[in-house]
């Protein structure tokens, strides 16, 4: 009985493990089953959340396609028919026709191998629903997600890298960085790369032989190892480079890196050779005279290769000296005329060095340094003024003849020279031809066109016995003379009778052909004190006003006034200013008596106007008349045989002259006229300064003798004219020698001097000399006589 059922037991147990058996052997072969949409619930008892989903992993590149991937199930199977449907990226989405689902059981499946590259994973939608079409679950999210597989090769960024390393460097100095890509997953090894240098190559081949440099495995940072970089022997290298992912185990790429040793300051500049000998022709500079030549081993046409010269031994400044960019030589030059006769041989030293300043790595030698010898070559040189242009400063006055410059030129090669004057507009100038002396031919003329700003031009050429010529200007500076006395203007005006006026007074002014400083300031003064009635008011330095100090009458003055100027030496002169001395209306305008009496200050009237007309056509027939009775009363009384001048009186012709007092404004002289007041023609010219010993006094005041005692009588006087026409010139001569003792009368080189008289005269018209004889049967056939002056005056009395 225990038996038997310890067998049960053991046959339980082995039915109990082929059971689970069998079920894990189909679970390896089928697709996890998923039940996403079971629940905890119970009869009675509320869902509290669904199950999560874990992500679908995917290997990327599979080949066994089509796979399945995973199978879901809904909780609503046992209640009827499921239909399963799946969307989104992969399925009914870009990229399309990735996955499927099988819409009666529920599996998904790949329809095409995956690439992780392209997309690493894919967000799809499961639904369950009904045979109509309803949904009998909620959707559900099922992420599913492509695992990397190494499939790409790392790759460089570029496949040749270019760096530089300056020579001499120490070892672990950075040259440069190398870098590279891989597609595959870079959260996994088959994206972990690894660098390595594989070889290195010198340029040129085989300068150095052991390893210069090495790299970073993981940063690919490329840096020295070793010394021995040196420009000069080596110029480059060119490495191979490898990277692997899988840390150096898996994939690879490669690339090379080129890199170029750069040159440093370490070598100075050398001259080659160290002397030179140059030749340079005087007087001719700007150009090349010759090269210095240097050598320097470090990279040509860079700054430590460029070289720098200078000139340690030249203070005049005659050279200078550049560098050739090309070949580096010294190109030195002349800046600065040579003259062969100041001197003939130079030596300049030079030095050089780099524009770049030499590297702590150089050897600590001098600046190298080179001598230079040059010699002048001689060349005929044209003459050379010493001055251009010549400079000339003169007065305006002076007189031909005068040396106004010499030594005007030199020859540098002391040969004769020849002057000539090449322009002179005005013929003003000479030059002896030897010895280039300039004098004044003619005398100079501030006024003339050819000078401006008071500057005469010239021109003159010296030339040598080679034929070389040189022109230079003469610039003559003339000085202005005092050679004009100044002239009074104006010479008559008129002032208010009231002195008391402010505006009363004659501006005067002058006029000057001088220039300054040799014209104004003016000086106006009198030429003695007897001018007490008026008086000279300076105005500025060109302008005075000539008033009077009292009231004056009416009438004309003369007065003398004597202006100056402000030369050296000072010009002046005398000139007579004849002044109307008229009563004034309110404006301060000189108006007539007959305007003051009728006039008013808005003018006169018209019916005073008419009745002045009137008055003056009256006067002028009555006028007419007189003279016309006068004329024919005269020919009936004059006798036939008498001359003239030959009264029947016995006493002084003079006595026969009429005093006339109603002549217009007044006659203030009352005298007689005197025969004896003509000029002798055998005195002196008159003074024109002592016309008038008075100045300010009015004419008709005549002046008395000074020579001879006063009120003495009177000689006589000769009373008839001779018969004999011939005689006439005796008589004449015999008058005046008789005015001439006369001491109570002017002499006869006196100007007479009259008041204004007015604008007219009621008296009659004088008809004859001999309008007073009583004698009416004078014959005048004696004027016939007389000559050809008389003709006119004997046929007014000719009786036919």
């Amino acid at each position: 009985m225990v038996l038997r059922m310890l067998m049960v037991c053991v046959l339980a147990l082995l039915f109990c493990q082929v059971l689970s058996s069998a079920e894990q052997s189909q679970a390896e072969q089928h697709p996890q089953t998923l039940y996403p949409w079971r629940n905890r619930r119970k009869e009675g008892v509320r869902v509290k959340r669904d199950w999560i989903i874990p992500q679908i992993r995917v290997s990327e590149n599979s080949k066994q396609v089509p796979e399945d991937l995973v199978q879901i199930k809904s909780d609503k199977i046992f209640s009827g028919e499921v239909i399963y449907k799946l969307e989104g990226p992969g399925v009914d989405q870009e990229p399309k026709n990735l996955f499927e689902i099988d819409d009666k059981t529920g599996v998904i499946r790949s329809k095409r191998p995956l690439d992780r590259e392209k997309h690493r994973s894919f967000t799809l939608k499961a639904f369950a629903l009904s045979p109509s079409g309803e949904r009998l679950e909620n959707p559900t999210t099922i992420e599913i997600v492509v695992l990397d597989q190494n499939d790409n090769r790392p790759v460089f960024t570029q496949k040749q890298f270019s760096g530089s390393v300056p020579e001499f460097s120490v070892p672990g100095t950075s040259v440069m960085s190398v870098a590279a890509t891989d597609a595959d997953d870079p959260m996994t090894e088959n994206a972990a790369l690894s660098f390595s240098i594989v070889s290195q190559e010198s340029i040129p081949a085989n300068a150095v032989t052991k390893t210069m440099f090495g790299i970073n495995n993981q940063t690919g940072t490329i840096y020295t190892r070793d010394v021995g970089l040196d420009r000069e022997v080596v110029q480059g290298f060119k490495l191979k480079l490898k990277v692997a992912d899988l840390g150096g185990e898996g994939l690879t790429g490669d690339a090379e890196a080129i890199i170029l040793v750069s040159d440093i300051n370490n070598h100075p500049p050398r001259f080659g050779p160290a002397s030179y000998s140059m030749t340079a022709e005087e007087n001719v500079f700007g150009v090349e005279i010759g090269r210095v030549n240097v050598t320097d081993r470090d990279d040509p046409g860079t700054r430590n290769w460029e070289a720098k010269f200078t000139i340690t031994n030249d203070p005049q400044r005659n050279f200078a000296i550049r560098t050739d960019p090309d070949t580096n030589q010294g190109v030195l030059t002349v800046i600065r005329p040579l003259d062969y006769e100041g001197q003939r041989k130079y030596t300049l030293v030079l030095t050089v060095e780099n524009l770049s300043p030499l590297s702590s790595k150089a050897p600590n030698l001098p600046l190298s340094s080179a001598s230079v010898v040059i010699t002048v070559v001689n060349k005929n040189e044209s003459p050379i003024f010493k001055e251009n242009p010549i400079q000339i400063e003169v007065l305006e006055s002076v007189p031909p003849g005068t040396l106004l410059k010499t030594n005007l030129a030199s020859d540098p090669d002391h040969s004769e020279l020849r002057y000539e004057i090449s322009r002179d507009p005005e013929g003003w100038l000479e030059i002896d031809r030897d010895t280039g002396d300039i004098v004044s031919k003619r005398g100079f003329n501030m006024r003339s066109p050819h000078v401006r700003n008071g500057i005469y031009t010239a021109a003159v050429v010296v030339t040598d016995a080679g034929g070389l010529s040189n022109t230079a200007t003469v610039k003559i500076l003339l000085k202005e003379t005092n050679d004009f006395p100044p002239q009074l203007s104006p010479l008559s005006g008129s002032v208010c009778r009231d002195a008391s006026r402010t505006n009363a007074g004659l501006f005067l002014t002058a006029v000057d052909e001088d220039r300054a400083p040799h014209a104004a300031p003016f000086t106006f003064k009198f030429h003695d004190d007897s001018s007490f009635n008026w008086t000279l008011v300076h105005v500025n330095d060109t302008h005075a006003v000539l008033r009077p100090t009292v009231e004056l009458e009416a009438g004309e003055y003369a007065v003398t006034v004597f202006v100056s100027d402000s030369g050296d030496p000072q010009l002046g002169a005398y000139a007579q200013v004849n002044v109307t001395v008229c009563p004034c209306d309110s404006f301060g305008d000189c108006k007539s008596r007959a305007g003051a009496l009728l006039g008013s200050s808005v003018g006169i009237s018209i019916i005073a106007l008419f009745i002045i007309i009137a008055c003056v056509a009256l006067l002028i027939v009555l006028f007419l008349l007189a003279v016309a009775l006068t004329s024919c009363g005269r020919r009936h009384h004059i006798k036939k045989g008498t001359g003239l001048l030959v009264a029947e009186s016995e006493d002084d012709v003079r006595d026969n002259v009429l005093n006339y007092n109603e002549q217009g404004g007044g006659e203030e002289d009352e005298n007689a006229f005197n025969i004896d007041l003509l000029w002798n023609p055998h005195d002196a010219p008159p003074n024109p300064w002592s016309f008038y010993p008075g100045s300010g006094v009015p004419r008709g005041k005549q002046p008395l003798r000074k020579d001879a005692p006063q009120n003495l009588p009177s000689p006589t006087y000769p009373r008839r004219t001779p018969a004999d026409p011939s005689d006439i010139k005796d008589y004449i001569n015999d008058g005046l020698e008789v005015a001439d003792n006369d001491p109570n009368v002017p002499p006869y080189d006196t100007a007479l001097i009259y008041d204004y008289e007015g604008d007219g005269s009621v008296a009659g018209s004088l008809s004859s000399i001999a309008s007073g004889s009583s004698d009416e049967d004078q014959d005048y056939d004696y004027l016939n006589d007389w000559g050809p002056r008389f003709q006119k005056l004997a046929n007014m009395y000719d009786p036919r």
